[in-house]
């Protein structure tokens, strides 16, 4: 697939909204950078969800499409309350690189569009895995924001497989108001934001490095050359 070059010093980074079930035609249209903010259902989903329906062959007690088709890769902070549901107060993502094996058939059968998770993928694993799908990828922004994530949880109307699972791997279906911010870190073309943004730092790393000096007291493998170093 041939894309257009992205010049990141002039992403918009503008703020949208979407409402979950997200419409593909909205996906279609966000760039790289963009700050989404969600509103309506979720669902989370960690290793245990997709290694118990997809490689041990038990269905969901709920069609995954049914629910949503945002995907949350996320570990929530919850807490049972003296009625018997739960409260989720903050929820933190979890890398999604891990879970590459699984991609293809979890989109094929979930219909799932948005994965929202962190840290990410390759441009060239979003071109293999998300881009036929017809899915993006939102990253969280950093670890801090947990709470401000889970402030926006309005109601918890179900959470499945937790005797299974777990509260960190069971699956929590939330309802969300306003959710954000992520960042798009994949487009639908499957253009990764990390990726330019790696390749842009590392091409003026070698000026930083050739204007260090060298240090006084040097420790085992700390050097200033870059074809070099090991620590």
């Amino acid at each position: 697939m041939t894309t257009s070059p992205i010049d990141i010093d002039h992403l918009a980074m503008k703020r949208v909204d979407l409402t979950c079930p997200v419409d593909p035609a909205e996906l279609r249209k966000l760039q790289l950078g963009d700050m989404v903010y969600l509103t309506g259902t979720i669902f989370t989903g960690r290793e245990g969800l997709y290694k118990r329906w997809l490689d041990d062959g038990i269905e969901p007690p709920v069609p995954l499409h049914e629910i949503s088709n945002a995907n949350f890769h996320c570990s929530p902070a919850a807490a049972r309350r003296e009625d018997g549901q739960y409260d989720v107060k903050a929820v933190t993502g979890t890398a999604s690189f891990r879970f590459g094996k699984w991609f293809n058939r979890f989109f094929e059968r979930s219909g799932v569009k948005v994965i929202i998770g962190k840290a990410g993928l390759s441009s060239e694993d979003y071109r293999r895995l998300f881009v036929p799908h017809g899915a993006v990828y939102l990253t969280t922004v950093g670890y801090g924001l947990g709470a401000t994530y889970g402030h926006a949880i309005r109601h918890i109307p179900a959470v499945h497989w937790l005797e299974e699972l777990g509260i960190a791997q069971a699956m929590w279906v939330l309802e969300v108001s306003s959710m954000g911010p992520f960042i798009v870190e994949c487009d639908a073309q499957g253009n990764s934001l990390f990726e330019l943004s790696n390749e842009r730092i590392n091409a003026g790393l070698k000026d930083v490095y050739g204007d260090l000096p060298q240090p006084v007291l040097r420790r085992f493998g700390e050097v200033i050359d870059r074809q070099q170093e090991v620590i």
